[in-house]
């Protein structure tokens, strides 16, 4: 499909102007296909919770000339460390304990950063056709193409139509079924936002504390220090009553705080103004095929491993090298591509989408021996011993080999 007359390339709508979306719409546009992108917030989303990449996902961003724009950006963190209601320290687990592939990689960034160097990557290789306060509210297709209808009332014909519109995929909705049908529940919820940094808080790292009740939450560095991340999770069952209900997101969260310890009331005190709240459901998404017609799936719409896994950005940014690669090279249909990148992606999401030994539940005991427990684990697993089993945990997905498709890019 990377003909030169740009009048042959083919007409991609990416719906989703998150990471895996900016990506693939990059990597197409440097292949000579200049897509559209529709994204439902009115700009840009700033901030969010850190991000890494390694293994895989660092090869794809330095293949995509990503890393000087990431390097500007990278946070200084150094490692994690867990402390007592008290904030003494418990465990300390440097970065370079696991070199740079534990809970803290060797490369962390915001995830609105990533976002923005993928932005500003777009807008340097000559930009998209991008439109912001837009979404799909309908997908008729036929053998030929796809025909979107928008929120806006527009209606236009495409070729291929990535959904890259996260968990709560619409494009997965309108073309492969309700969400509860690919969807696992994985007992709990994670929420972020930002705090003011409190005076006590140790520059540079990622300190975590445990509460009974099983919830666990922590203060992750900013790239403005007076800031940082409030990261807090919480198990026990779905709660319908959650989705998209703000305010009983917010009472869930202070009456796990309540029992109160460490920097409880600083993260109570910041919630309820705070510009960036995110909270959702841990699940994963699996769905039999990908791709449906001229329909594909990309990064959480399709395969959301949920943030216990780690691997969400890489496999977003892998799954997005892949998908325009295939696009690029198809000498056949466009529907090929779509099964090619399935093909190619598969592997990967296997191992990506495997969570840590015990899941959520291991990490949010549910009593004080539990924690005790949990903690002498961690202490364990930090041990010389243990140390080269943990190497290879963590590093499952590194030995995936990723195609190269530079001959196919036009700058």
């Amino acid at each position: 499909m990377n003909a030169d007359n740009a009048s042959t390339q083919p007409r991609i709508l990416v719906s989703g102007g998150g990471i895996g979306g900016n990506a693939v719409a990059l990597q197409l546009l440097r292949a000579g296909i200049r897509a559209t992108v529709v994204e439902r917030a009115e700009a840009p989303r700033p901030g969010g919770q850190a991000v890494d990449l390694r293994g895989p996902s660092r090869d794809v961003a330095d293949r995509m000339g990503l890393m000087p724009g990431i390097r500007k950006h990278q946070l200084d963190e150094r490692g994690m460390k867990y402390v007592d209601a008290a904030g003494r320290e418990i465990l300390r687990m440097p970065a370079e304990l696991f070199e740079g592939k534990g809970a803290v990689a060797e490369i962390e960034i915001t995830r609105g950063d990533l976002n923005q160097v993928l932005l500003d990557a777009l807008k340097e290789a000559g930009g998209v056709d991008y439109r912001y306060g837009e979404w799909i509210t309908d997908i008729q297709q036929d053998d030929a193409g796809a025909d979107v209808t928008f929120a806006s009332g527009a209606t236009e014909r495409f070729d291929i139509v990535i959904g890259a519109d996260g968990l709560h995929s619409a494009t997965r909705r309108l073309v492969f079924g309700p969400e509860e049908q690919f969807t696992t529940y994985l007992g709990g919820y994670m929420s972020f936002f930002t705090v003011p940094t409190p005076a006590g808080l140790e520059p540079h790292w990622f300190s975590m504390h445990s509460l009974v009740g099983a919830t666990g939450y922590g203060l992750r560095p900013d790239a403005d220090p007076a800031t940082c991340k409030a990261v807090i999770m919480v198990r026990g069952d779905a709660d319908p009553n959650l989705r998209r209900n703000v305010a009983a997101q917010r009472q869930l969260i202070r009456d796990r705080l309540a029992v109160g310890g460490w920097e409880s009331e600083t993260i109570l005190a910041a919630m309820d103004t705070a510009e960036d709240f995110y909270f959702d459901e841990l699940a994963r998404i699996e769905l039999p095929s990908w791709s449906k017609g001229r329909v594909v799936l990309l990064g959480d719409a399709g395969y959301c491993g949920s943030p216990l896994t780690g691997q969400g950005t890489a496999m977003a940014l892998v799954g997005a090298y892949l998908l325009a690669g295939e696009i690029a090279t198809a000498a056949t249909t466009p529907q090929q591509a779509l099964i090619s990148y399935e093909e190619r992606m598969r592997p990967f999401v296997a191992t990506a989408q495997e969570l840590p030994p015990g899941g959520l539940k291991a990490m949010t005991p549910k009593t004080r021996f539990g924690i005790r427990a949990g903690q002498t684990l961690s202490r364990l697993m930090a041990s010389k011993l243990m140390r080269p089993v943990m190497m290879k945990m963590l590093s499952k997905t590194e030995s995936y080999t990723l195609p190269d498709y530079t001959a196919q890019t036009v700058g």
